[in-house]
């Protein structure tokens, strides 16, 4: 297994890397949270970043995809890490994509897949229903009436899912809460009647909803795959995302220790630039090795998604475990670091501490993912 992007990767995130530090730096995202913008999101870079392809690098080349694979998307995601820009990049074209892409009709992949590449439709996964990471947790109940299904229930932390034109629903259709079986996924349309969607203003300005079902109609067709038979997806799915977050995490942590490094540099105290200074010397390197670590176990991870790899469930959860740690020990010596003005909202760095600890939480937490990891791992 290659640790080292071959050279169209590396063009791709070069590519990406210019883009989004022209178009979308952190004064972006600054403007974006400040003007309490109602989808969260700039539609034009999104727009942008369609006609880059950027959305459709999973999509099968037969409907209107590149099929570049997850080493290229997560170099993408690693440099929106480093700007924080907001878009449906995640929610979309990594897990709506994927979704369609594992569990999908012809007739739903013809139907959704070529917009989804173009940009022109977005999804959010609404799974969760309690305050830790859970994907057994299933309680939003879908029962059938003729060849329809009533659902009603609550969702919580659904990423994206305020601005969504589609929504990817894990209900459970059988068996009890925490059950294996019995999840089934639905694609249900955002102005579907008993729909009511409230948007989360999360503390880093992560875009996030809560979502109430109330009698939702929809028939047998908004099945993604068979009834009953969910889970196996979502695990899947649900790795592919753990793995592109870690590559944003991954870049939301570089960017966070270069700026501290300039800052090291730059402050100068009792006559010398801090950076002179061995003990902060010493945590600097400290960083740096956890970076380097944290380099291999996302690229390996991203590996093993093309690959197809086997171990691609442990390599999920210990490129998620890895990029938590590093992003909160960055995250947390960037601030300190900086002193003072590290804790003001005037200076960035502040920003990437906040997403940290959201991103941290999102489909697992470090202490989810190691217990995952043992188990896995038959320790």
């Amino acid at each position: 297994m290659s640790l080292l992007l071959n050279e169209e990767q590396q063009f791709l995130k070069d590519t990406a890397k210019e883009f989004l530090q022209k178009n979308a730096p952190i004064s972006h995202f600054r403007d974006l949270r400040d003007s309490k913008d109602e989808n969260g999101y700039s539609k034009e870079i999104w727009k942008k970043m369609a006609e880059l392809g950027w959305a459709g690098i999973l999509v099968s080349e037969k409907y209107g995809g590149s099929e570049f694979g997850m080493m290229g998307l997560g170099g993408i995601l690693e440099e929106t890490g480093r700007t924080l820009v907001p878009s449906p990049l995640f929610s979309t074209a990594l897990i709506g994509v994927s979704f369609l892409e594992l569990a999908g009709t012809e007739n739903q992949k013809n139907e959704y897949l070529p917009k989804m590449a173009s940009g022109d439709l977005t999804t959010a996964f609404a799974l969760e229903e309690g305050p830790r990471h859970s994907p057994v947790n299933v309680s939003t109940q879908a029962k059938r009436k003729g060849k329809d299904y009533i659902i009603n229930g609550h969702k919580t932390f659904v990423l994206d899912g305020h601005s969504a034109d589609v929504l990817i629903v894990a209900a459970r259709t059988s068996g009890e809460t925490h059950d294996e079986g019995g999840i089934t996924l639905f694609l249900i349309d955002k102005n579907t009647n008993g729909l009511n969607i409230e948007r989360t203003h999360m503390v880093d300005s992560r875009n996030s909803s809560e979502i109430y079902f109330k009698d939702v109609v929809v028939n047998e067709g908004s099945i993604l795959g068979a009834p009953d038979t969910g889970y196996p997806v979502i695990e899947e799915v649900l790795e592919r995302a753990q793995i592109g977050l870690s590559s944003e995490m991954l870049g939301s942590a570089l960017e966070a220790f270069e700026r501290t490094l300039e800052y090291l540099k730059e402050r100068k105290q009792f006559g010398s630039v801090i950076g002179s200074f061995q003990a902060l010397q010493h945590r600097a390197a400290i960083m740096f090795t956890e970076l380097e670590l944290t380099k291999s176990a996302v690229v390996g991870a991203l590996n093993a998604v093309d690959e197809n790899s086997n171990d691609r469930a442990r390599f999920a959860s210990l490129a998620k475990f890895k990029a938590g740690e590093t992003l909160h020990l960055v995250s947390n010596e960037a601030v300190q670091m900086h002193g003072g003005i590290g804790v003001t909202d005037e200076f960035d760095i502040g920003f990437f501490l906040k997403r940290s600890r959201v991103a941290e939480q999102i489909f697992g937490s470090s202490d989810y993912h190691i217990d995952r990891y043992a188990t896995l791992s038959e320790y």
